[in-house]
């Protein structure tokens, strides 16, 4: 199997590493950025848009570049490289999936080329606290009134809710609370009334917030996709991430690594750099024989993020953050053990490559979690 990047491809990973280059190239300029009234810049993400990258995802037919899970892949690889705190994963990644999986015509043309130039940013607000990993577990309500539905309940660790100026929010319409049928998706404006949020940093430098909805009145055409059915589109938008996700921690490892070995060629002990040691070197090819495994996952994700099989989709995904859980606590903490005390101070930008793969190890189920799931299917096989 071919899996080398087409001509546009290689393009567009050229574009997106000179400007991630260019704009986040040092730990200064990242947290500049992260010390901003938003949590990132407004005019990088500004750019992000003239670039074309916000329109990535999105069809031709809707204005966009029609990108698939490859494009997204070459994107979040450079994203992760950079540490960009502008918040692509969970405006174009997340939301965007939303809009382009289950908006009608008449709502992504409202909603798209807002989304493209920048001026309009999403949230993907489904999490609640008491699910954990469990997709449909939903408690939050969406009850049908005449000419729309009123919305109750919370929603937790929204990424970059605070900064969007919609919600895609999940609520259930019918069911149990744990039943996949009876869920719904709902654009709530974050001004709505009713709307409240709770924002606060994570630990990767971030933001998320927690969401509170009381008595939220939204009109019909708030409604995105089939009313009752929105289970499956929630489990693609999910597999994207998943995707995505994965595509962003081998950038990080990549960067990483990358770093660790600098560090051992410069670094001296006994009058000779320490990348003379022959165990060092040992754990130094450890570190990329684990990236290498993560990169073979990541590759698979992309290949089946889009498919149509939802079990073999899901089990891939499962697969896929399981190796790349391990591979990304493996990589970090080698590289943390191989620099010394240096590898944990925030001065240095190793220390924030560790968070954020710790923060990704976490997001969207940990690895006890897909283990489980890949497990209980018998395996890949």
């Amino acid at each position: 199997m071919d899996f080398d990047l087409s001509s546009e491809q290689s393009l567009l990973k050229e574009t997106v590493d000179r400007w991630v280059a260019d704009t986040y190239g040092t730990l200064a300029q990242i947290e500049a950025s992260r010390k901003a009234p938003l949590g990132f810049s407004e005019a990088a993400w500004l750019q992000l848009a003239d670039l074309g990258l916000l329109a990535l995802p999105f069809s031709e037919a809707d204005g966009g570049f029609g990108g698939g899970p490859t494009e997204t892949l070459v994107a979040m690889e450079a994203l992760g490289r950079g540490l960009v705190p502008e918040p692509y994963f969970a405006s174009v990644v997340l939301g965007g999936a939303a809009i382009r999986l289950a908006a009608s015509s008449d709502q992504r043309q409202r909603l798209i080329p807002s989304l493209i130039d920048g001026s309009l940013r999403l949230a993907f607000a489904h999490g609640e606290r008491q699910a954990r990993y469990d997709l449909a577990d939903v408690a939050t309500t969406a009850r049908g009134i005449d000419g729309g539905f009123v919305l109750e309940g919370q929603k937790s660790v929204v990424l970059n809710a605070d900064t969007a100026g919609m919600l895609v929010v999940s609520a259930r319409t019918a069911g149990g609370q744990r039943d996949r049928a009876g869920i719904s998706l709902f654009l709530v404006p974050t001004d709505a009334s009713g709307v409240s949020l709770h924002s606060y940093g994570t630990h990767d430098g971030g933001r998320a917030a927690d969401i509170t909805l009381s008595g939220v009145h939204v009109p019909q055409d708030a409604l995105l996709g089939t009313e009752d059915e929105a289970f499956a589109v929630i489990s693609r938008i999910i597999a994207g991430a998943i995707a995505a996700l994965s595509a962003e921690a081998v950038g990080i490892m990549e960067a990483l690594n990358a770093l660790t070995v600098d560090y051992l060629k410069t670094r001296k002990q006994f009058g000779v750099p320490i990348g003379t040691f022959q165990v060092l070197q040992h754990r130094a090819v450890d570190m990329l024989v684990a990236l290498e495994q993560a990169r073979s996952m990541e590759l698979y994700a992309a290949m089946m993020a889009e498919a149509e099989d939802p079990v073999a989709r899901d089990l891939a995904m499962s697969a896929a953050k399981v190796q790349i859980n391990r591979s990304a606590r493996f990589v970090a903490q080698q590289a943390v053990q191989l620099h010394g005390g240096i590898g944990m101070t925030m001065e240095y930008l190793g220390a924030h490559y560790f968070r954020r793969l710790t923060m990704i190890e976490m997001m969207f189920g940990d690895t006890p979690h897909h283990l489980r799931v890949v497990a209980d299917a018998g395996g890949l096989a």
